[in-house]
């Protein structure tokens, strides 16, 4: 798996260890949980508690294709990076390295590729392409970003994605709106591997039916709430080197992929657990891949 060019120069830039392990988890109906593991491939947790390897590479990112409908689409040649359909009903549309998620029938990830500006491509089962949105322009310390941390769909058409400090909405027309910026985490732990001018490191995102996102902050070792006022709220936190780093909502279940965090580029040291939040509160942790399987 391979960073994309311009975030390892900026890693450099920084003259700082980014960790970057994986930022992708999703539920199915029937209760099973899928998620990414950088340094040994993908994997499942059924609703008894059984862990099974899946199909395909140990990418970044993923989108759940229940249905498959994504199962045979031609995908565009990116340099540098890569798409990959992964198993049948359901299919991990596996990216190794731009943030993904499937929305009203559509496949959806950032192209930075082509200049400052970062656009939001939709691809239909067909492979044929359009552009849902071109994003404002996102400089941080000088330098211009030409990636998102995370993509996500909400109920109403819409599309959130993650920056580094600030969460945005893309609504059906591909107007970009702010949902909250310049995001302050209280009692932020530092994690190992993240620098400090990061911030929160805000990654992956879940938006549930009441308009509430919840989304990781990597850099702090925090699961943060922001209801629909804009209000902002931890969670969750695990204690460092641990950090979330991707988030999915199943019912009134809440579940966070974390990693373990190292100050090293290696990804077999980044082990991945799953916990799950429930309705009341309470905390259960689902399971921990170990190399080796």
């Amino acid at each position: 798996m391979r960073l994309t060019a311009l975030l390892l120069a900026a890693v450099l830039a920084a003259g700082s260890l980014f960790a970057h392990p994986g930022a992708s988890i999703a539920v199915s109906k029937d209760g099973t949980v899928y998620f990414v593991d950088t340094g040994a491939g993908n994997f499942s947790i059924d609703a008894h508690g059984r862990m099974v390897r899946r199909e395909g590479p140990a990418f970044h990112w993923f989108a759940l294709d229940p249905g498959s409908r994504f199962r045979s689409t031609p995908w565009p040649s990116i340099p540098g990076a890569e798409f990959r359909s992964a198993g049948v009903n359901p299919t991990m549309v596996l990216s190794s390295d731009f943030p993904v998620t499937i929305a009203d029938g559509k496949f959806y990830y950032p192209d930075g590729t082509g200049g400052e500006r970062v656009r939001i491509v939709a691809i239909e089962p067909s492979g044929a392409r359009s552009i849902r949105a071109t994003l404002p322009l996102i400089r941080r310390n000088g330098q211009t970003i030409t990636w998102l941390n995370g993509l996500a769909p909400g109920a109403d058409g819409s599309l959130y994605y993650s920056e580094d400090r600030a969460i945005r909405k893309i609504d059906k027309r591909g107007r970009v709106s702010t949902v909250a910026e310049n995001l302050v985490v209280a009692n932020c732990s530092a994690v190992p591997g993240t620098y400090p001018g990061v911030g929160p490191y805000l990654r992956g995102l879940a938006v549930a039916p009441d308009g509430s996102i919840y989304v990781a902050a990597a850099g702090c070792g925090a699961l943060l709430r922001i209801d629909a006022n804009g209000q902002v709220a931890t969670v969750l936190k695990a204690a460092p080197p641990w950090s979330p780093t991707a988030v999915a909502i199943n019912g009134g279940d809440v579940y966070v992929l974390e990693y373990l965090h190292t100050a090293s580029d290696n990804r077999v040291e980044w082990l991945p657990r799953i916990r799950r939040i429930s309705p009341s509160g309470s905390v259960t942790t689902l399971g921990v891949t170990t190399r080796g399987r």
